[in-house]
């Protein structure tokens, strides 16, 4: 394997343990308000006093990683800056718009899930849950409209610019996709609720969770009828992207099957798989373009690539930077496992 396909692997590697790892955080986010509202009864007063404890339970299963998980993001981008320095000029300013808004829910969501335990009122709550909700839901939406855009093609000029509209954001194919990534990311944290949460949390979570992947599973399957119709990505490889595709399509009828039984180890495995499939889609559906264009040559792995004396001197620093992140998340997952309020107290 030469240098250029081994880093852009990399690069595939990085965002796609990114989708597993940030993905949960997104979807306990979204669904966090709505798995807790059994914890208070009684008066209005008391209900006000009182907090939801599924509320809290939420956001504790996700509290040793939440802002661990951000490393892949940024391990990404660097790769992204260092070895590929003509993707990152065209697609980064590109996409400028919808990079701001996963930013932006990025900052909310995490100012929101750390600042909420100090709101002294439920009306102060409610205020920080919409906008833990919207950090969740927004960079999940605008990830898939990313991902839809890629696989679709962007229009890139001849000297390799591009600008994105409302035109190519709100074509059918994009949505779509922006559903479907939603609908995964708030089933993976599903999922990973049912994982990691107290028996009574863990039941609601195993309901929303095996709703919400009928609904994923729905949302895929209409950006497929549209790439069908003509309407969605002419992909490059089509043997491989119907492969990929179709692997998707059977993670999420395993986790449904397994989450419906309780078997929530291989349901969240499966969910795992779910969420890294779309990533190779992008990367290997155009191979060996990293960049399709809708409107003429799109940008291969060669023109993207730094050049080899550079990719030398960063492959040394990845094979120490690598197995450290490795590491670094074995042993976050190892030291933190088992179910939330049986060995771990409650850190938000």
């Amino acid at each position: 394997m030469s240098l250029e396909s081994l880093w852009l692997a990399l690069l595939g590697l990085l965002l796609a343990g990114y989708f597993v790892l940030g993905g949960y955080d997104y979807g306990v986010q979204m669904l966090h308000p709505f798995l807790g509202r059994s914890g208070a009864d009684g008066s209005r007063g008391a209900r006000e006093a009182a907090e939801p404890v599924g509320r809290n339970a939420a956001l504790a299963a996700i509290a040793p990683f939440f802002l661990g998980n951000e490393v892949w993001l940024v391990a990404f981008t660097g790769v992204l800056f260092g070895a590929f320095p003509h993707l990152e000029g065209s697609l980064l300013s590109g996409l400028y718009p919808l990079i701001v808004a996963i930013l932006a829910g990025l900052v909310l969501g995490n100012a929101a899930v750390q600042l909420r335990g100090r709101a002294h009122s439920a009306r102060g709550r409610r205020r920080w849950d919409a906008l833990i909700v919207l950090g969740g839901g927004l960079p999940a939406v605008c990830w898939g409209l990313v991902l839809g855009l890629l696989l679709h093609g962007v229009p890139r000029r001849p000297d390799g610019s591009f600008h994105i509209g409302f035109g190519e954001v709100l074509s059918p194919f994009v949505l779509a996709c922006g559903v479907t990534t939603a609908l995964l990311f708030a089933a993976h944290g599903a999922v990973f609720l049912a994982l990691r949460s107290a028996p009574e949390l863990a039941s609601a979570a195993r309901r929303s969770g095996t709703a919400l992947l009928r609904a994923a599973g729905a949302a895929g399957a209409l950006t497929l009828l549209l790439t069908l119709l003509g309407a969605g990505a002419p992909m490059r490889n089509g043997v491989t992207s119907a492969l990929l595709a179709a692997l998707f399509a059977a993670a999420l009828a395993g986790a449904w099957w397994w989450l419906s039984r309780e078997r929530h180890g291989r349901a969240f495995a499966a969910t795992c798989c779910a969420t890294v499939l779309p990533v190779l889609l992008v990367g290997a559906g155009h191979y060996p373009y990293v960049l399709a264009s809708s409107s003429g040559a799109g940008l291969t792995v060669r023109q993207a690539v730094t050049d080899g004396a550079t990719l030398k001197i960063l492959t040394a620093f990845g094979v120490v930077l690598i197995p450290v992140i490795l590491a670094y998340q074995t042993w976050s997952w190892w030291a933190f496992r088992g179910r939330t309020g049986r060995r771990h107290p409650s850190y938000f």
